[in-house]
């Protein structure tokens, strides 16, 4: 099935999750933090995380390319990074689990935000949507969307709809200043006329939900 409009170019995102041993997750994001400029020398980097609530020992990063040429060359260049490859990859392969990576664009309605300032936190929403794409499911999500944003108590950073991956597959990406502070606003949310009916809209369509807290690594340039 066709997964429905997306954002007029080539731009795609490739969000990518790693799962790490647990008596390494410390080393691991030391050593990001260290040489992950020489990943960011090839490709743009959106986000770089932690889960702390909702998930354990895994990170998320996600990175933008032009179009599917471009994340060919770049996958190339890096594959021949010596540097890259000697003081970062060949470390920290055996720290790793499990990896997976999608495939995703951002929605038409959406484009990509940023914190109004650094230190908060990042809220990871995956929705699983029936079968149908956007043109079944689209404006009930959108409308459930909105309908948190105007509750003022969150700011939408990105909607990213998968392209490969697990199709039908929705990410939202929010930020807070803190987890009480998005605690409250979800309290407060759930008593919000506005809310519940738009919620109660969209998941008619939704199939299952999970949200994880992340804390952004010192080398994200969302932070």
């Amino acid at each position: 099935l066709a997964t429905g409009p997306r954002q007029n170019n080539g731009i795609f995102y490739e969000i990518r999750t790693y799962d790490i041993k647990p008596a390494k997750m410390k080393e691991f994001l030391e050593l990001a933090n260290k040489h992950f400029h020489l990943r960011t020398a090839h490709s743009e980097l959106v986000g770089f995380w932690y889960a702390d609530l909702g998930a354990l020992n895994k990170v998320f990063h996600i990175w933008k390319y032009d179009n599917f040429a471009h994340r060919t060359a770049v996958r190339h260049a890096i594959a021949n990074d010596k540097d890259w490859q000697g003081k970062f990859i060949s470390v920290v392969l055996p720290m790793i689990e499990k990896q997976h990576n999608e495939v995703a664009y951002l929605v038409p309605w959406c484009q990509l935000g940023k914190p109004p300032k650094e230190g908060g936190v990042y809220e990871w929403v995956t929705f699983q949507m029936k079968p149908g794409g956007p043109a079944l499911w689209g404006e009930a999500f959108r409308a459930a969307i909105n309908a948190h944003i105007n509750t003022g108590y969150t700011r939408l950073i990105g909607v990213f709809h998968t392209e490969y991956g697990l199709l039908n597959t929705v990410h939202v990406l929010w930020w807070n200043e803190n987890p009480d502070q998005r605690a409250a606003g979800r309290h407060s949310a759930h008593e919000d006329a506005r809310v519940v009916a738009a919620v109660r809209d969209s998941v008619r369509f939704l199939e299952s939900q999970q949200n994880v807290l992340l804390i952004p690594v010192q080398c994200s340039p969302l932070k």
